[in-house]
């Protein structure tokens, strides 16, 4: 994925979230061990978002390449955040991800609490 289609994606998430009242904190978190591409919140709840994005199955759905190392990722770069960012400490957190599958027409599959912690 180039990085404009990598944006594109990423915008296209972050439009079709906020029309279902998440609210942006930052965008392309980044910490030495990985990169969140959304934080948004929801009341207390913290929302950490994976985008992905595919034109192809050739090595699995979207959702699907979000292996087990980009999980410990994630979540490496969530409590780096929360680290930084004490005032959202003692909100509730979640890791969501938002898969577009172009094989299926531009399908979007919002999968929310993906991955525990």
């Amino acid at each position: 994925m180039s990085l404009s289609t990598g944006h594109q994606a990423e915008e296209f998430a972050l439009n079709y979230l906020q029309a279902r009242n998440l609210r942006l904190i930052t965008r392309n978190y980044h910490c030495p061990r990985g990169e969140i591409d959304l934080i948004m919140h929801s009341d207390k709840t913290l929302v950490f978002v994976e985008v992905r994005m595919r034109s192809n199955n050739r090595y699995g759905t979207p959702a699907e390449t979000v292996n087990y190392r980009k999980q410990q990722k994630l979540i490496y770069t969530a409590r780096h955040f929360l680290q930084f960012n004490p005032q959202y400490r003692n909100w509730a957190c979640r890791f969501d991800i938002l898969a577009c599958d172009k094989t299926l027409g531009n399908s979007v599959n919002w999968i929310t609490n993906a991955i525990e912690s």
